[in-house]
């Protein structure tokens, strides 16, 4: 196809496809879908070879957000069944982060529910940040605490922190659809004093809301022009108890060509694949990896990944090979720009928006006490491979949804 050829040409010089060839992405045939994900992998491989880059998530405090995120489980109001418990001690969440670190994660990312983090959350953090670091040599660790106030990026930064994730989510028309309490403005402005401050910007989106391909792709072009070292693609995992929970509108192939959209659009990023992978890709995650060079392991904020070690056995079984802690992720050119942004240059890259690339996931935003083992115990079981991806019309598929019983906040172990 010319239109592929195409994006493969700007993708390996870095160059903005048109608005109307994105748009062409999404509108693709199933009978086209395998010459797409193709050529995005043309793209991946050129800037990022066969590596994957594992994330893991550490949810610090759980419930009772005070924000009205339609899509989330942890929201004002919220009716979901999830894990409610407030701040880990620094030694939990470090031990915590021990497991996905022994899983072969090389980001650690510290999530906490809330609008945004009180000057003592981030001293909090900031102990924690130090903890995991003082047993992890070599660890990323990226934060994800919410709306930030002046000067709070750059004590985040002080305290040890590389990166720090606020997602746009959808796009600035229909933001407000999704959401009351705070504005697409103001997201925007926290990613932007990431950026300043020094920090890995990380910003991405959650497809399966009800938008428009013009939303995904006024959205991504959004994360382009923030210019976002990574760019993490969540499918919205619609929890029963929430206002989206009837939202089932994703396919494994419409997962697909959101993700090669992204790749074309951001070509020289870390693209990751974020929350509801296994509910919407299922069996096609190893093919989703010739797109996205990174994922999380393990569980999510609130609802169950599949086990660490079947990610670990998808990734070798595809070809793939997990990016070690000495490996720098990001190409040379991005790189070197993050490092002299973080040393106080003007401008995160030497490039203008049109030429530059676009990164947590959440799935939603990231309590008080934990739920008893016995209670951990008796968690849904794992969502089957094969499982239908859309609900009969008016219903809500709770089966799909497990709800996280382990890991940090309770007595159980981990999956990574």
């Amino acid at each position: 196809m010319d239109l592929l050829n195409t994006l493969v040409d700007k993708g390996l010089r870095r160059e903005l496809p048109t608005r109307e060839e994105a748009l062409a992405v999404l509108a693709t045939s199933d009978d086209e879908l395998l010459d797409v994900v193709a050529a995005a992998g043309k793209v991946r491989r050129q800037w990022f070879g066969r590596r994957v880059k594992l994330n893991y998530l550490v949810n610090l405090k759980s419930g009772l957000c005070p924000e009205d995120c339609s899509y989330c489980s942890q929201r004002l109001g919220s009716k979901a069944e999830i894990l409610k418990y407030t701040w880990l001690k620094p030694e939990e969440a470090s031990e915590a982060a021990a497991a996905g670190v022994a899983g072969g994660a090389k980001r650690v990312c510290l999530v906490a529910s809330g609008r945004g983090p009180t000057d003592r959350d981030v001293d909090r953090v900031g102990k924690t940040i130090e903890a995991i670091k003082e047993q992890n040599e070599g660890i990323e660790v990226c934060a994800c605490l919410g709306l930030l106030s002046d000067g709070q990026a750059e004590r985040l930064k002080d305290a040890g922190a590389d990166a720090y994730n606020h997602n746009l989510n959808t796009s600035e028309a229909t933001y407000g659809q999704i959401t009351k309490t705070h504005t697409y403005a103001d997201r925007v402005d926290t990613v932007q004093k990431a950026h300043a401050a020094g920090l890995s910007a990380c910003s991405g989106l959650i497809a399966g809301m009800g938008e428009s391909d013009e939303d995904l792709v006024d959205v991504v072009y959004s994360l382009r022009e923030l210019d976002s070292d990574s760019v993490p693609v969540n499918f919205l995992i619609p929890f029963e108890g929430t206002p989206l929970a009837k939202e089932w509108n994703l396919t494994p192939q419409r997962c697909l060509r959101i993700l090669a959209m992204v790749r074309f659009v951001c070509p020289d990023v870390e693209v990751r694949i974020a929350g509801g992978r296994e509910v919407h890709l299922r069996s096609m995650q190893p093919l989703a990896l010739n797109i996205a060079n990174s994922i999380f392991l393990g569980d999510y904020l609130t609802s169950e990944g599949q086990a660490g070690q079947a990610d670990l056995d998808m990734i070798a079984d595809a070809g793939f090979e997990v990016e070690g802690a000495g490996t720098t992720t990001l190409p040379a050119h991005r790189a070197d720009a993050r490092a002299a942004a973080a040393q106080g240059a003007q401008g995160p890259c030497g490039s203008s928006a049109a030429e530059a690339g676009c990164g947590s996931a959440c799935g939603g935003c990231s309590g008080h006490e934990a739920v008893p083992a016995q209670a951990a115990a008796e968690a849904p079981a794992p969502v089957p491979a094969g499982a239908p991806a859309q609900a009969p019309a008016g219903e809500v598929r709770s089966d799909l949804v497990a709800v996280r019983r382990r890991g940090a906040g309770t007595d159980l172990a981990p999956n990574a």
